[in-house]
């Protein structure tokens, strides 16, 4: 069998590590930030192609060279039409349950949506984005506490469990792929650290999906108070009372740990990253 691997990431690193035997593939590329896939690469003198493939760069670095399978796993970029011809079936690793959450860290829109499921989804590339034919998906359930970080976490083991199903799928001339279907799509953007502003206007158990989603090691969910950035990345519901006319944001009681009002009850900032300096009760995040 004639592998490629296309890797970025920790997830990619891990998926490499475990499955390397296995894979034996003939090249691997990834970007230039991904410096343990690079040591991979390097100790296993598998020839590596280091940085954007774009504008025919990696396509130049294959040369004539064709695949039976290229497998995307955590990659950075795209692909383009002259990369994907080089596979008989390239297959992309998506964190989603695809049609559902095409796009960028699916989990962590999961997780802000309130779903209580997701998955992984082996699927083949086409010039869409995640809309290829589904080769293979595998179910996780999003339990009530976990976050962002959590889910990545359970795809460090599912990912190169369905990598080795894949292979075998191949190996044994057992590969049926199934259409999406286009009419269940959802599709969400790029999340950047800026996008994690609070908006106190939420119901709670929406602020809490949103803090749970970003919580450490991710860049966390924020808010403002006396033009202080407050990174939050563990809240808990609370009975402290209020008056509902008062400005949500409010900041409640300050011991032990902060108190904050929203529209349809209080939040207690059980684990706040940031430093603060003084908070007092009366005073209002934004």
């Amino acid at each position: 069998m004639k592998i490629g691997i296309l890797a970025s990431g920790n997830l990619g690193a891990i998926c490499l590590n475990k499955c390397l035997n296995n894979l034996n593939p003939l090249f691997i590329a990834t970007d230039s930030n991904s410096t343990a896939i690079i040591d991979i690469a390097t100790k296993n003198k598998i020839p590596l192609f280091k940085g954007n493939p774009r504008n025919g760069k990696l396509a130049a670095f294959l040369s004539t060279n064709t695949f039976d399978i290229i497998l995307s796993i955590n990659y950075l970029f795209i692909l383009e039409e002259d990369v994907i011809s080089k596979a008989t079936y390239p297959i992309n690793f998506h964190g989603s349950l695809l049609p559902k959450y095409r796009g960028r860290t699916p989990h962590v829109w999961a997780i802000i949506n309130n779903e209580k499921i997701t998955g992984v989804t082996a699927h083949i590339i086409d010039n869409g984005c995640d809309t290829g034919d589904i080769v293979l998906q595998e179910k996780i359930e999003i339990e009530e506490e976990e976050t962002g970080a959590n889910i990545l976490a359970k795809y460090e083991n599912i990912y190169p469990v369905m990598i080795d199903k894949v292979l075998n799928m191949f190996a044994q001339k057992k590969f049926v792929t199934t259409a999406q279907d286009n009419t269940k799509a959802t599709y969400f953007g790029k999340r950047t650290p800026t996008d994690g502003a609070i908006n106190w206007n939420w119901q709670k158990e929406q602020i809490k999906n949103w803090v749970r989603a970003q919580a450490f090691p991710y860049p966390g969910a924020f808010g403002y108070i006396n033009e202080e950035k407050v990174i939050i990345d563990q809240i808990a519901f609370c009975e402290y009372g209020f008056i509902d006319t008062d400005p949500n944001g409010l900041v409640l009681s300050t011991t032990p740990n902060i108190v904050v009002k929203t529209p349809n009850g209080a939040v207690e900032l059980t684990t706040v990253r940031s430093k603060i300096n003084t908070i007092t009760k009366g005073q209002i995040f934004v």
